[in-house]
């Protein structure tokens, strides 16, 4: 069983905002694999996935972005997810905007929804996915613009990172991190 975690903040206010990235991934993800209906569980919303042939777990968290980790652990330990097969989807206003990053494990970078995850679980090995939102105009502050919508002119490219995303999810549950970063980083 594979564990892939959608990071984003619950309320209508967030829908559409870059810092709801990971949500809006793992949506498409359960409207192109999912095998049940949305249930309430782990502090979040959880649909059950079939990733190409593997099965999956799809955890969007309602603890908000900066409190993540709580309903990480709370599935990780009760389906006994191994740390090869947990991926975090997050923003990351480090990238330009569409660009997918795969990593194994390593550091929040800033993003506080990784951060707590890496808190809850004691340590940094497990996979993450972050997708570009783009770089925090000049004058703005960073929590602020990740708060903030996607413009009109960056939705279609974004709307191609989710696809792109979706794809990329699969690949990894079949073929491992490797794959994934040759083929999307």
């Amino acid at each position: 069983m594979k564990l892939v975690v959608g990071l984003g903040n619950p309320g209508r206010k967030y829908v559409g905002t870059r810092h709801n990235i990971g949500w809006e991934v793992l949506a498409r993800l359960a409207d192109d694999h999912g095998t049940s209906r949305p249930k309430s569980k782990f502090q979040g919303e959880v649909v059950e996935a079939d990733l190409s042939g593997q099965p999956a777990l799809l955890l969007a968290p309602h603890t908000f972005m900066n409190r993540s980790g709580q309903s990480v652990a709370e599935a990780r330990s009760f389906y006994k997810i191994a740390d090869e097969d947990l991926l975090v989807v997050c923003d990351d206003f480090n990238l330009p905007l569409a660009k997918l990053r795969f990593r194994s494990q390593g550091s929040s970078g800033g993003q506080k929804g990784l951060a707590d995850i890496i808190r809850a679980l004691g340590h940094e090995q497990f996979g993450r996915l972050r997708i570009g939102v783009g770089e925090v105009p000049e004058r703005w502050d960073a929590a602020d613009f990740v708060l903030s919508k996607f413009t009109k002119q960056e939705r279609p490219e974004v709307d191609e990172a989710l696809v792109d995303a979706a794809e990329a999810i699969s690949l990894w549950a079949v073929q491992g991190m490797a794959e994934a970063m040759n083929r999307f980083n």
